[in-house]
């Protein structure tokens, strides 16, 4: 028997295995919005890290003899 044969066969005998979801699709959903939120929060959180500590990075720079300088 060939394997598209195979296939055949066993599409037509009609027995489906069905999982049912422990939560309605909706609550995935929402789940993963959360999840992304909390995500998008934490990252907003860093904005002005970087401007927070202009001072120390140019005192550094100053004291080691960077030639460059970003404003």
């Amino acid at each position: 028997m060939s394997l598209l044969a195979t296939i055949a066969a066993a599409a037509e005998e009609g027995h489906h295995i069905v999982n049912e979801l422990p939560f309605p699709a909706v609550v995935f959903g929402i789940v993963v919005f959360a999840i992304f939120a909390v995500f998008a929060a934490v990252t907003f959180s860093f904005r002005d890290v970087a401007n927070r500590h202009a001072a120390k990075a140019e005192a550094y720079a100053r004291d080691h003899g960077s030639a460059t300088h970003h404003p």
